[in-house]
């Protein structure tokens, strides 16, 4: 029993051995392979990594056409459901940008287009000729949301061509923090005056030379539309690799309300956005239902007035006739009414005889004839 169950144990404690380095290889294996396990049981993530490292594109259908034509746009890399605006701009490169912004572009003849749920989109757009010449692009950018543009080179048929204006070799500016809007609406803007602030921001000049009174644009947008833009110049020079913070005035029109975005642009690149709610000056509501009330109840009391004035003496309510003072004329007294006579003490019977005391002491005027004495009254004197 014991040389037969030797061998066996043997066998069996090489065959342990055996396994033993296979099993740490394929322990060694699996912790190897499980980032890559844990990336494929992921698919979200990395399609959104993708969806983060593309960048907007747009191809045309034709690269040159002449006005009157027509074209269709198509683009990729975009957001899921985003509203972008199509424009052919003139004055303008893909390594540029559009010079002069969407004043050098044809508006008029402009195309808005929403993104698929895959940030691809596809829309016909007619060709017209911007206001400046080419160089041409087809511009598209978003409308609201995170800002995005790209641009394709296109050429407009029988346009004119001009050279791009010279680079002046400026610094380039950068925002380097948070945008906000500094101010608070008085009294006047409850009752419609025009909504101001201060848009404030930090810039940093990344460029090799100095920035000296730079013009930035500053733009108002409410809604959809697309924002209306408002140079102004700030004093100042801004050393390369230096900072500053810029403050610029940002006024909208008399009685706005509603949500607004302003927009700051220097060298055709927006640099910041900002949201700003205006409330609705309630005031001017205020004002035009007192207005309402006022203004009926003024024309009511004159209207009466003036029928009261017109209609005739006979048709008025009868009252009391108004006694008119005669004219005293110069050189002449005025006589004192005669006092009446008070009454006796039983109206309708004989009146008993008095004496000439007594019947003058009741036509006394300031005497009542309850006060005067009388002869059925004894007084402290007695009867004569």
């Amino acid at each position: 029993m014991t040389g037969q169950a030797g061998p066996a144990a043997l066998r069996g404690g090489s065959h342990r051995r055996a396994t033993r380095p296979f099993a740490a290889s394929f322990a060694a294996l699996l912790v190897a392979l499980l980032p890559a396990l844990l990336m494929l049981s992921a698919p979200g993530a990395g399609a959104a990594d993708t969806r983060a490292a593309a960048k907007p594109v747009v191809t045309l259908s034709k690269q040159q056409a002449g006005k009157g034509g027509e074209i269709t746009v198509k683009g990729g890399g975009w957001r899921p459901n985003a509203l972008l605006m199509m424009l052919i701009c003139g004055r303008s490169t893909p390594d540029r940008g559009v010079i002069g912004g969407t004043n050098s572009c044809a508006n008029a003849e402009g195309r808005a287009v929403t993104t698929d749920g895959k940030g691809a989109f596809r829309k016909k757009m007619p060709v017209a000729e911007p206001p400046v010449p080419c160089p041409c692009v087809v511009h598209v950018a978003t409308v609201t949301g995170e800002q995005a543009a790209a641009d394709a080179v296109f050429v407009v048929a029988g346009h004119p061509l001009a050279a791009l204006p010279k680079e002046t070799g400026d610094g380039r500016l950068a925002v380097l923090a948070t945008t906000r809007l500094e101010g608070e609406s008085g009294i006047l803007t409850w009752f419609g005056a025009p909504p101001a602030r201060q848009l404030v921001l930090t810039v940093g000049n990344l460029g090799s030379t100095p920035v000296k009174d730079p013009v930035f644009e500053v733009g108002t947008a409410h809604g959809v539309f697309a924002p209306q833009w408002e140079e102004q110049q700030w004093r100042g020079t801004i050393a390369s690799g230096r900072r500053a913070q810029i403050s610029l005035p940002v006024e909208l029109t008399a009685g706005a309300h509603g949500d607004y975005q302003v927009s700051l642009r220097y060298g055709g690149k927006v640099l910041a956005e900002q949201p700003w709610g205006v409330g609705r000056p309630w005031g001017v509501t205020l004002f035009w239902i007192l207005l309402c009330l006022v203004v009926p109840a003024a024309v009511f009391r004159i209207g009466m007035a003036a029928v009261d004035k017109v209609r005739p003496r006979s048709s008025r309510a009868p009252g009391r006739p108004r006694r008119r003072r005669p004219p005293r004329r110069a050189g002449t007294t005025v006589k004192a009414p005669k006092p009446r006579r008070a009454p006796g003490p039983a109206e309708g019977s004989a009146a008993a005889p008095t004496d000439g005391p007594a019947s003058t002491t009741a036509a006394l005027p300031w005497f009542t004839p309850d006060s005067a004495p009388s002869e059925n009254r004894p007084t402290t004197k007695g009867h004569s």
